[in-house]
C-alpha cells in the first residue's frame, strides 16, 4: 500500500478506496477531497470494477472535516458555503450518480461529515467497535455533506433529530435503527454484490433515489423505462436462458 492520502487498489473486480490520514483519524482536507474525487472517478470509469469499497486506515473511518486546516486568523473570512460547494457537495453528487454498488466499511469512528459520506454510500457495514455520530451542533454548525437528505430517509425524522444532537452511538444501536446494514466484515455483502447484475443494479439505485421526489404514477413510469432498459441487457438474457435450462 502506498503513502498517498487516498489509497486506491483494484483486486478481483473490487476497487478499495482508503482514506489515509490516520494521524488525524482520516479527517478530510482539500487535498484529500481532490484525491477522493479522483479515486471514485477512476473506479467509475474502470470496466473491471464491479463494486467499490470505501474505508479508513488505522482505527478510524473518518473524523469529518479537518477544522485544524483552517487558520484561526482566517476563520472570520472563511465561507463555509463556498467550501461545501467546492468539496463535499461535488463529492456526494458524484457518489450518488455512480451506478456501481458503493459499500462503506466503517472500520472505526465515523463522525460529522465522515458519517455523511458513509450515508451517501449504498450500503454501510460497521466494525463491532465502531462509533457513529454527528457533532455539528456541538461546534455551532448544521449537518452537511448530504446528512440532511440521507439521515431522515434512513432512520426517520425523530431519530435523525436525536442523532443530530451529537452523542455518538455504537454499532449495535446503529444497526437497530437501520443506520447500517450489517456489523462485522463487509466481505459477504461485497461478494453478493459482485454477483449482482451491474446494469440492473444501477437502474434500481437511481429509481430508488428518485422515488422520494416523485408521485406513485411518476415512479411507475420510471419503472417502465428502467425495466425496458434492463430487459435489453446481456445480463438479463443470460439469466433467463440459465433459468429456462434449469426448468424441468
Amino acid at each position: 500500500m502506498s503513502n498517498e492520502i487516498v489509497q486506491y487498489e483494484v483486486n478481483e473486480n473490487i476497487a478499495t478506496i482508503t482514506l489515509n490520514r490516520p494521524e488525524v483519524k482520516n479527517a478530510l482536507n482539500e487535498a484529500m477531497h481532490e484525491a477522493l474525487f479522483t479515486a471514485f472517478d477512476q473506479a467509475n470509469l474502470d470496466d473491471n470494477v464491479h463494486v467499490i469499497v470505501l474505508q479508513g486506515s488505522g482505527d478510524s473511518f473518518c473524523a469529518g472535516a479537518d477544522l485544524k486546516s483552517i487558520p484561526l486568523d482566517k476563520l472570520e473570512q472563511f465561507d463555509y458555503g463556498h467550501y461545501l460547494r467546492e468539496t463535499y457537495n461535488r463529492l456526494i453528487l458524484q457518489m450518488v450518480n455512480i451506478q456501481k454498488p458503493i459499500v462503506a466499511y466503517i472500520n472505526g469512528i465515523a463522525v460529522g461529515a465522515g458519517l455523511s459520506i458513509a450515508l451517501a454510500c449504498d450500503y454501510r457495514v460497521a466494525a463491532y467497535d465502531a462509533r457513529l455520530g454527528l457533532g455539528f451542533l456541538k461546534i455551532g454548525l448544521v449537518p452537511d455533506a448530504g446528512a440532511s437528505y440521507f439521515l431522515p430517509r434512513l432512520i426517520g425524522f425523530g431519530k435523525a433529530m436525536e442523532l443530530a444532537l451529537g452523542d455518538p452511538i455504537a454499532a449495535e444501536e446503529a444497526y437497530r435503527i437501520n443506520l447500517i446494514n450489517k456489523i462485522g466484515s463487509p466481505d459477504e455483502l461485497v461478494n453478493q454484490l459482485l454477483h449482482t447484475p451491474l446494469e440492473a443494479f444501477g437502474l434500481m439505485k437511481q429509481t430508488f433515489r428518485d422515488s422520494f421526489e416523485h408521485s406513485l404514477a411518476e415512479v411507475l413510469e420510471m419503472e417502465v423505462a428502467t425495466q425496458r432498459q434492463a430487459g435489453e441487457t446481456k445480463e438479463h438474457r443470460a439469466a433467463i436462458e440459465k433459468f429456462v435450462k434449469k426448468s424441468p
